[in-house]
């Protein structure tokens, strides 16, 4: 919706008036205008169209996500570096479908510019082992297994894990 430097500016000009708001003695208007200065601040680090596209993707709807994700025009400049990271993520996850060495370039940025719960991380781990079996890079596709197998502390990915090593004996 918003660069992330107007997000602060906003943020900041609200908390300013409410400031004033209370040197006039109008504590409710001040205490309202300081909750509402965390809106804002909130949407600095997690942002509304990232939010919107993982509300589509638990739907099972791509095409919605993806028309979320398409609004991020600059996704370099308008993000913080984790929602770049959740961007790349959520971007391969889609084309994962369709494009498998698009989606590595998208997991492997992903992982690059960091994702901020250890499960996801485990499940862009996890993709990129998928990948590199499918491309006959054992080696690569082993050391993404452990890693993932590492991250992944409550054992959510558990079975995928043990069906990947499974396939990955019969290479």
């Amino acid at each position: 919706m918003f660069n992330k430097n107007i997000k602060l500016v906003l943020a900041v000009a609200i908390i300013a008036f409410a400031v004033y708001q209370f040197t006039e003695n109008n504590i409710g208007n001040g205490i309202f205008l300081i909750l509402l200065s965390i809106i804002p601040i909130l949407l600095y680090f997690k942002n509304e169209y990232i939010l919107l596209a993982f509300l589509k993707l638990r739907k099972q709807d791509m095409d919605g996500a993806k028309k979320w994700l398409d609004k991020i025009k600059n996704p370099e400049t308008a993000l913080v570096q984790k929602q770049q990271g959740y961007y790349n993520y959520l971007n391969g996850i889609m084309v994962s479908q369709t494009n498998l060495s698009q989606a590595e370039k998208y997991f492997k940025k992903a992982i690059d510019l960091g994702l901020s719960m250890d499960q996801d991380l485990a499940l862009a781990k996890l993709q990129l082992a998928g990948i590199s079996m499918t491309k006959r890079r054992k080696m690569e596709a082993t050391k993404l297994l452990n890693e993932a197998k590492k991250l992944d502390k409550h054992n959510m990915l558990k079975d995928q894990i043990k069906m990947m090593q499974q396939q990955m004996k019969k290479i």
